[in-house]
């Protein structure tokens, strides 16, 4: 179980920080700390129609869910997990991705997504030069890349190739083999100012020069098209990762294909052989894409070859095992509104995501008030040696005659020694600057980008009620799941003698259902069933049966051998079991006759049969011991007038 999930299933909670309450709102204590009948009312609104067992959804009855997930909340910050690094570094991620829902909700997210979506209905045909010169670069050397990219405008403005300049002059890796040539892009697919420059360049023009990250810029755009719609598509698949098969997947999938050449239902054959179980049972159809937006490069391609509506690709292979697409149609443009709760995402984490954090910086600084202190350059440069640059600088705490106040943000004055434990904790990091000054500028950035953002997390949950509540969902889920994981999960996976004692007592719920040895033959038509009937009768083995009923030119059988239990997929439903030959059974558009070698009777499974299962039941009956040791070791006390008071208001 992962952290996220357990945020989802760990408890149908949501507990919360609420303010200004008073001894007559408290419900219940648990050793003494208050637990507030608002907070109560709140979690139960929310989560009643979650509730499945009908015994808990009056408020007594959810009263005892509570208490308990409060006494696993309890016990977390008595077993210190709330110290833990792990859980900080977790909590801490949350927080800031919280947080950023209430203060980017501002015009420029507006604006850029909106930018991004018109963007992103063309795609541009563009070739570039690039005249390196990052943005720690001294000046001198800033303006001389800067004068030589100038230079190079002028000739290509005046007429000269632009691919042999690309070549000749170019500082990209790689120029002299593409002569800058970018291809087709779209939307997101570069940095945000060089998309911005492509984007404002008419077709067959040479841009003005823009810079980057990575130096200066000119750009030819060569051409520009509306860019294409996501497109529907179906595929069977047979993985090559799905453990020992006792057939060839690149047999497999092309003994499909003859069928489905033979006229037989695409839509049948994924539901009876495809191993994506998700597409499987919807007759192999897979969900909307475009260009850029399948994991798999190979698959896309393929896919994208198609153009007509039903037809069918080449068996081919992937990273996934071996296909065979069908082309379903392609969608309409989607509209902004569709298309907004993705745009916005990307919006906020990409190249994009400096525009905004300078404008809610701003915004901080406006609403709480931000003066600087002392200059800090001139006192690091020297403080800071230069065996930062080998990421091997040791930090010497600054003494309090040279601790400075670096800048104030409302109430919270931040000083050297704060910046200079940032830059220790920081220096590690594989992508810094070159040089010594680079990297105190660029750390120090991102350091009163961080005291910002953490001030304003810090007012945000003691002036938004709403914030308050969300995040005290995450602090405490986070915390359950690692008590739970502490106690429970960790305990029930290596505690083997336990795992097997507990196995002993209650392997009865694990037993298998009647088996069979036998080999399946699957037949395209009811005829060619019979006559796979009668061979097996005559006693021809399923393999011989299949190789002379298959020729070079048609695929009339295919054979699934193995053990099976009687309601698994492969065999026909309501099989009458019995060894020997099977009656006919129609399945989908094929007809199935199954051999049957052996019948297995129910038994007993082994403890590695169902290790998982047993695994889950040992959680649970733990989970149930130790929540009995927690009742006893701390004392809860219900404020019986509030709960009568909130029955009163709630159960009616």
């Amino acid at each position: 179980m992962n952290r996220k999930l357990a945020l989802i299933l760990g408890f149908l909670c949501a507990v919360v920080t609420v303010q200004a309450q008073n001894e007559s709102d408290v419900l219940l204590t648990i050793d003494g700390d208050p637990v507030y009948a608002s907070e109560f009312k709140r979690v139960y609104t929310k989560n009643l129609e979650l509730v499945q067992d009908e015994s808990q959804k009056n408020v007594t009855g959810y009263l005892d869910l509570f208490i308990d997930y409060k006494l696993k909340v309890a016990e977390a910050y008595a077993q210190n997990l709330d110290e833990a690094p792990s859980y900080q570094k977790e909590f801490a991620k949350y927080e800031e991705q919280l947080s950023r829902n209430y203060i980017f909700e501002d015009k420029v997210t507006e604006e850029l997504t909106k930018e991004a979506y018109e963007r992103g209905l063309e795609e541009i045909e563009a070739s570039h030069i690039l005249i390196r010169a990052d943005y720690n670069s001294v000046p001198q050397d800033t303006l001389k890349a800067y004068n030589k990219i100038a230079e190079i405008r002028e000739r290509a403005i005046a007429g000269e190739d632009f691919a042999s300049l690309a070549k000749e002059l170019s500082e990209e890796p790689g120029a002299k083999e593409r002569a800058g040539y970018l291809g087709y892009f779209s939307v997101f697919s570069l940095v945000y100012p060089f998309e911005s420059m492509a984007y404002a360049t008419p077709e067959g023009e040479i841009s003005e020069i823009v810079r980057t990250q990575y130096g200066y810029h000119i750009i030819y755009v060569q051409d520009r098209r509306e860019r294409s719609p996501k497109i529907e598509v179906s595929h069977i698949m047979i993985s090559e990762n799905k453990g020992p098969r006792t057939f060839d997947p690149e047999e497999r999938i092309n003994e499909i294909n003859t069928l489905l050449a033979q006229g037989e239902s695409f839509e049948s054959l994924a539901k009876q052989f495809s191993d994506d179980t998700n597409s499987a049972k919807r007759g192999g159809k897979l969900n909307p894409f475009g260009k850029g937006e399948l994991r798999s490069k190979i698959f896309e391609e393929k896919a994208l070859e198609l153009s007509k509506p039903g037809e069918l690709s080449k068996p081919f292979k992937s990273e996934f095992g071996w296909h065979i697409v069908r082309f379903d149609g392609q969608l309409p443009i989607e509209t902004f509104e569709e298309k907004q709760p993705e745009l916005e995402k990307r919006v906020k984490e990409g190249s994009r995501s400096k525009i905004i954090v300078n404008a809610v910086n701003k915004v901080i600084k406006d609403r709480y008030g931000f003066e600087h202190g002392e200059p800090y350059l001139p006192f690091f440069e020297n403080y800071v040696t230069d065996s930062i640059m080998k990421r091997k600088w040791e930090y010497v705490p600054i003494s309090s005659e040279d601790d400075k106040l670096l800048f104030k943000i409302g109430d919270n004055n931040v000083t050297y020694n704060d910046f200079a434990s940032f830059v220790n904790e920081n220096q590690k990091r594989r992508r810094l600057p070159a040089t010594k000054r680079a990297i105190l500028i660029q750390l120090y950035d991102e350091f009163e980008t961080r005291e910002l953002k953490q001030y304003f997390r810090k007012r945000l949950e003691q002036e938004n009620e709403e914030y308050a509540g969300v995040i005290g969902e995450y602090r405490d889920g986070l915390l359950i799941f690692d008590v739970m994981n502490k106690n429970i999960w960790k305990t029930a996976k290596n505690d083997s003698i336990g795992l097997q004692e507990f196995f002993q007592k209650t392997n009865a719920n694990y037993v298998w259902k009647q088996r069979v040895d036998a080999s399946i033959l699957t037949a395209t038509d009811k005829t060619t069933a019979a006559r796979v009937q009668a061979m097996l009768q005559q006693g021809k083995a399923a393999e011989e049966v299949k190789e002379e009923l298959n020729t070079n030119d048609s695929l009339n059988v295919i054979l699934t051998t193995g053990i099976f239990e009687i309601d698994e997929k492969d065999l026909p439903p309501n099989l009458e079991v019995a060894e020997g030959v099977s009656k006919i059974y129609p399945n989908e558009d094929t007809f199935v006759v199954v051999k049957v070698n052996k019948i297995f009777p129910p038994g007993n499974k082994s403890l590695e049969d169902v290790k998982g299962r047993v695994i889950n039941a040992y959680q649970t009956y733990l989970e149930e011991q130790w929540m009995e040791s927690l009742r006893k070791k701390y004392k809860v006390e219900i404020n019986k007038k509030v709960l009568k008071k909130l029955q009163k208001e709630l159960d009616s």
